[in-house]
């Protein structure tokens, strides 16, 4: 179970959808196997997919940032707002910006 797998088979949105049922069903799951109102345990298989799952939605999230960094510019922003939006200063804003486009370079 990797990210590169389940990005052939997952949107963002249906990736989300699956993360939150393996880590509700997780986080409700009980120590104590006598708790007859506790959800099962996430098997193995389970806890990796959901691993891997948050790693795929956070590589999926950080290329939609990066979009939304093109199109803010696009439509006249400037490196100051920008960074506002993102909660940053307009420097590293740019800097992480200047970054994700010089990996994407042939």
């Amino acid at each position: 179970m990797t990210p590169d797998a389940l990005e052939r088979e997952h949107t963002l949105r249906t990736a989300v959808a699956r993360y939150d049922e393996l880590r509700t069903q997780d986080s409700l799951a009980s120590d104590d196997p006598d708790d007859p109102g506790a959800a099962a345990a996430l098997a193995g298989e389970q806890a990796l997919e959901m691993l891997a799952l948050g790693e795929l939605i956070a590589r999926k999230a950080g290329y939609g940032r990066q979009l939304g960094v093109r199109s803010a510019r696009r439509a006249g922003a400037s490196w100051t707002e920008i960074g506002r939006a993102l909660g940053s200063s307009k420097q590293a804003a740019w800097e992480a910006h200047s970054r994700w486009l010089e990996e994407r370079r042939p």
